[in-house]
């Protein structure tokens, strides 16, 4: 048995243990039922549970969430279009979010989806000092695309 302040009190049976937990006000709490002989300690269990719920709330505090952003492309994106969406990647890589990056290809440009390649690595070059590729650039359907993540998270 352990007492309030983390000293051994030695082996005593439960009647004797609560006697002294109730002597100090505290709570007799098993710890270790599987032990020979069980393991108790004298405590304020109230506090102790305060004290648990204080530090999880500490710790969602301190972590954080990474979102994934979208950004959508064309095959004919101008070059001034597509330099406003890399300023905004940018943003959202400083974050630490992750950006997913889509081309939607259209009509005959399915035939082509290597140009729709070559403007998601154009892309890339733009975002390049704040992100790395996770997951590069995937045809799926008529759709192009690529994952990154932001230079911060790794």
């Amino acid at each position: 048995m352990l007492g309030a302040e983390g000293e051994q009190l030695g082996i005593v049976s439960s009647r004797e243990a609560n006697e002294i937990a109730d002597k100090q006000n505290l709570d007799l709490v098993l710890i270790s039922p599987n032990a020979e002989p069980p393991v108790c300690k004298i405590m304020d269990y109230g506090k102790y549970k305060f004290e648990q719920s204080k530090r999880l709330k500490e710790q969602k505090k301190a972590q954080k969430i990474v979102d994934i952003k979208e950004i959508q492309l064309s095959v004919n994106i101008a070059e001034n279009d597509m330099k406003i969406k890399a300023k905004h990647a940018n943003e959202f890589l400083e974050d630490g979010d992750k950006v997913k990056v889509t081309i939607r290809m259209k009509g005959r440009e399915q035939s082509r989806p290597e140009k729709g390649v070559e403007k998601m690595l154009a892309f890339f070059e733009m975002v390049k000092e704040n992100g790395i590729i996770e997951k590069q650039p995937e045809r799926l359907g008529r759709n192009i695309n690529m994952v990154i993540n932001s230079v911060k998270n790794k």
